[in-house]
């Protein structure tokens, strides 16, 4: 087994290939931890470099139409405490962010239809002013919105679908489609967004054959970004008593993602470093590259509940943004100065060193 699995991953690591069956056989060898996440380190460094982009996070609503069964979120959570940042507000803090040193903000909120399109174009045209990119995750919009907020400068969107098994996502998702999730997704494509997605690991009756399905469909539709996370159970959802999702899991399925999807940006999620100390340092050198520190205020960092536990909701934006970068340069890597868009089909290179951000 020692010899055959090594043989798929460095196959995997030469090639980018592996099909569904080698997929799920290397996810659920536990031995094969350690190998998989050196060399998803050694393609991570060869396709996208040491740098580690920080992308500042603003949790601007958490107000949700949605009734996903493992989110805080969700519109039938009675004891969550609800908020709604206002444009000016969003704006101030994406400036703040531009002075912490942040070429990227990720504008996400709960599905909240008070943001219109009208609204949100607004906001997006004032940070894109600063000379920021702007990363939305507002959830499923139609076309045209999703045309209308391209236009106003919008630069990415991510829109995990956190399950490609369709009779899984409408179980736990209910009120949704997953044909219309996937069909939002092609449609930010088509529109020229960089597309983010992701998976959530641990949804009950989720198995690791499906888990490499969902790895092949982000090869398939060429995703530019996908966030990894494990599932945190929320006692104010039904999912509440359901168990974990499995963190060493989650970290193979990072570290394939990366040996298949050389160029993507993956980062380390927030949910990893609640579940396990340093998780994020864990992943970081796993085959991950992005990092999405809050920037988000005040007591709205406790009231984004998604899950219980999230590390670091007592501390300020800039505490945030000097510890990341104080354990990044601890790793050897170092923060990248650039707004960290993906690079196609051509390797880093080592003097992107030159190009450092030491704020």
């Amino acid at each position: 087994m020692g010899e055959y699995r090594q043989d798929l991953i460095d196959r995997a690591a030469r090639d980018h290939v592996l099909n569904a069956s080698e997929i799920e056989s290397l996810l659920t060898d536990d031995e094969a931890e350690e190998a998989l996440a050196a060399a998803a380190d050694r393609v991570r460094q060869e396709f996208v470099g040491d740098g580690v982009h920080l992308r500042g996070l603003i949790e601007f609503s958490n107000i949700c139409r949605c009734h996903c069964m493992y989110c805080g979120l969700r519109c039938d959570n009675s004891k969550i405490e609800r908020y709604r940042l206002s444009p000016d507000e969003i704006v101030e803090l994406a400036d703040k962010a531009r002075g912490y040193g942040y070429h990227t903000v990720v504008l996400q909120s709960g599905e909240d239809l008070q943001f219109t399109a009208p609204v949100l174009c607004g906001i997006i045209r004032r940070i894109k002013a600063m000379d920021l990119a702007v990363t939305l995750s507002v959830g499923e919009r139609s076309y045209e919105e999703y045309q209308a907020f391209r236009e106003a400068g919008a630069d990415r969107y991510l829109l995990r679908i956190e399950t490609t098994d369709a009779a899984l996502y409408e179980r736990w998702d209910p009120g949704m489609s997953h044909a219309r999730r996937i069909q939002c997704m092609l449609d930010l494509k088509k529109l020229g967004y960089e597309v983010g997605t992701g998976t959530l690991v641990g949804l009950p009756g989720q198995t690791p054959a499906m888990i490499a399905r969902d790895i092949l469909w982000y090869q398939q539709i060429d995703a530019d970004m996908v966030g990894i996370g494990p599932l945190i159970p929320n006692g104010d959802t039904p999912l509440g008593k359901a168990a974990p999702g499995d963190w060493h899991l989650t970290r193979r399925m990072v570290s394939l993602l990366r040996l298949l999807l050389p160029e993507a940006n993956i980062p380390a999620t927030t949910a990893m470093e609640t579940m396990v100390p340093h998780g994020r340092e864990v992943i970081l050198n796993s085959g991950a590259n992005v990092v999405m520190p809050n920037v988000t205020e005040g007591d709205f960092r406790r009231k984004y509940a998604l899950y219980p536990g999230k590390i670091c909701v007592a501390d300020t934006p800039a505490d945030c943004r000097a510890c990341m970068g104080g354990r990044i340069r601890a790793m050897g890597r170092f923060v990248a100065a650039d707004k960290g868009f993906r690079h196609h089909g051509r390797r880093r290179q080592d003097d992107e060193r030159a190009k450092v951000c030491n704020h």
